[in-house]
């Protein structure tokens, strides 16, 4: 079995790391430098960055916040938030970052996942999907979940591992911060046809939740953010259940 990964995520609001539920409610959770540090020494795989800040400075915050980051941890990241051009993935790549990640810009125009898969490689670029499930369909929503489409997402992300995506993170509205667990449905029919990786989003409250995801081969990493920044459940803690509970995880 291929080691399943755990990855803290920070949303970064005017410099400051914010968590909601519903994609509402944010409150801070702290110093998004110092907590990726912290999460960096338990033994993190990956870390996720989503600036959420509205600036007209976007590309100065986003150059500052990924050298600051590459600074100080030692372990892959990945920047996103308010990326709109390859010009943008090109400044977090520079500035540090392994990763990028594209939501709302690859909706308005999915060449950009190709382009930036041609220019950088796959392996950096990460198609984020925020959606929501509406009368039982899954429908992607974008400009951080205020906007709905008409885009269903099951033909989204199968789309976007066509143009190049190299992985995608799913991020499941109706889930996020409640702690009621993963969309374990959605995401397991995802990693059944998708041939890349898939992160799981949304729900993590419990230790439970993410052996449930693993066993069901529904996600090949797991994303949480308040369980993590409030000390809920300390990634050294929820990594040795998980292996205790034979999940091959890094």
């Amino acid at each position: 079995m291929v080691a399943k990964r755990i990855i803290p995520c920070l949303d970064v609001k005017d410099g400051r790391t914010v968590k909601g539920v519903n994609f509402k409610s944010l409150r801070d959770a702290g110093d998004p430098v110092a907590l990726g540090k912290l999460y960096s020494e338990q033994g993190a795989d990956e870390l996720v960055f989503l600036d959420i800040s509205a600036t007209l400075e976007k590309r100065k915050t986003l150059a500052a916040l990924a050298r600051s980051v590459a600074k100080e941890i030692n372990i892959p990241f990945t920047i996103g938030g308010g990326i709109t051009s390859v010009e943008d993935i090109a400044i977090a790549l520079e500035n540090g970052a392994d990763k990028v990640a594209i939501n709302s810009a690859a909706v308005r125009r999915p060449e950009l996942i190709a382009d930036a898969a041609n220019a950088y490689g796959s392996q950096c670029i990460v198609l984020a999907v925020d959606a929501k499930n509406i009368d039982g369909q899954w429908w992607v929503h974008t400009a951080g979940g205020t906007k709905p489409t008409d885009i269903e997402l099951f033909s989204w992300v199968r789309r976007a591992e066509a143009n190049g995506a190299g992985e995608i993170l799913f991020t499941s509205m109706d889930h996020d911060g409640t702690k009621q667990g993963f969309a374990i449905e959605a995401l397991a029919e995802m990693n059944e046809f998708l041939t890349i990786p898939l992160i799981a989003s949304g729900g993590a409250g419990q230790k439970e939740h993410f052996k449930e995801l693993f066993d069901r081969d529904a996600a090949d990493a797991a994303l949480a953010a308040s369980i993590f920044h409030f000390g809920e459940i300390p990634v050294p803690t929820l990594k040795t259940y998980l292996k205790q509970n034979n999940i091959t995880v890094r």
